[in-house]
């Protein structure tokens, strides 16, 4: 594709912003409701042009995914290549959890009025079509801190780089500049967490608490969060793209962090996840989980903002002939041969 044709893209590689919310929905049943949630995707751009111009300092943005289930409903074929149901890892108390969700919102800005009224008017438009499963709104802790009191997202791609590991390229051609997003709600066992020593903290994210600096190698734990959550392929780092956020009502002990993060394949994600919930060997796994709990998890596709505009025009009836969705349960995480396969997807430069 000539590069002056390639698709524009949602606001995937925005800046990380001082407020955010967070809605999950699932699509009602009828044919009305998926007309017009199909409508709806071509009033997004213009809802958030008509808001963000009352700030324009504001940084205001939304990027609207769309989870497998419902793809096949909304828009027919042909459908993202990597396009799948969420899927689980662990067992027990430590699972990463699926839930319902066949739409996201991602809404940020700097100030959370610009994201209220946004998220009022795109809830009104989108109106009983279908059911709001989570909302959350969050906010930006002191210098980037999580909820656990560290700095998140310190190993973030930026600039060029954010956009080649973010964003799909011509290995999924008709869906080039879109991406995939993974989102998991996560509740922290605060107290238990504060009676640990700052050195214990440390050891279990991998990095120092004050200076934000990564452990060395020789004292860092193997099962330490920063490990389990660096992905390697042919000896380079595959990156992903963080914008947590934390959220919480401490009047009723309440305290979570949002975990959202971007790709241009789900298997990087569902990688730091398998790792993180069984272990890197099985067993050797996240020490963070002994006081987080993941109470919910979805994939999203998130098609380039030109084909969210276009999509308000897809018929699924007329469109080509639906293959079935694939089965979750028939592949149960990434490859397991040593390869998450990335090296296959990486259209553009991606420090192979």
């Amino acid at each position: 594709m000539p590069k002056d044709d390639i698709p524009e893209p949602q606001a995937v590689c925005n800046n990380i912003t001082r407020s955010a919310i967070f809605i999950v929905a699932t699509l009602k049943d009828g044919q009305d409701p998926a007309e017009q949630v199909r409508a709806w995707c071509g009033d997004v751009a213009a809802l958030v042009r008509s808001v963000g111009k009352r700030v324009p300092s504001g940084n205001l943005s939304c990027v609207v995914g769309f989870g497998s289930d419902v793809w096949d409903t909304l828009f027919g074929a042909p459908r993202p290549a990597a396009l799948h149901p969420f899927r689980e890892f662990g067992s027990g108390e430590r699972r990463a959890v699926s839930t319902p969700g066949d739409i996201l919102l991602h809404i940020r800005a700097d100030q959370m009025d610009l994201c209220f009224e946004l998220a009022t008017q795109l809830a009104g438009r989108l109106g009983d079509a279908v059911t709001v499963i989570e909302e959350v709104h969050g906010f930006r802790n002191f210098d980037l801190r999580s909820m656990v009191g560290f700095v998140d997202g310190t190993e973030n791609p930026e600039g060029r780089e954010a956009v080649d590991f973010t964003l799909i390229g011509d290995e999924d051609p008709e869906f080039e500049a879109g991406s995939y997003v993974i989102v998991q709600k996560y509740l922290h066992d605060m107290t238990g967490w504060n009676a640990l020593s700052v050195e214990t903290q440390e050891r279990i994210i991998g990095r120092t608490k004050l200076s934000d600096i990564e452990l060395d190698e020789a004292v860092k734990p193997t099962c330490s969060h920063s490990s389990l959550t660096t992905i390697t392929e042919n000896g380079e780092e595959v990156k992903i793209l963080r914008d947590n956020m934390p959220f919480g009502r401490p009047g009723m002990g309440e305290f979570g962090t949002y975990f959202i993060g971007y790709a241009r394949s789900p298997e990087p994600i569902e990688q730091m996840m398998e790792n993180m919930f069984v272990g890197r060997p099985p067993g050797n796994y996240d020490r963070l989980l002994d006081y987080s709990r993941a109470v919910t998890g979805n994939l999203f596709f998130v098609p380039s903002a030109s084909l969210l505009e276009a999509l308000a025009d897809r018929d699924p009836q007329t469109a080509a002939v639906v293959a079935p969705a694939p089965d979750s349960s028939s592949s149960a995480g990434p490859r397991h041969d040593g390869s998450l396969n990335i090296g296959s997807l990486k259209g553009i430069s991606q420090h192979e």
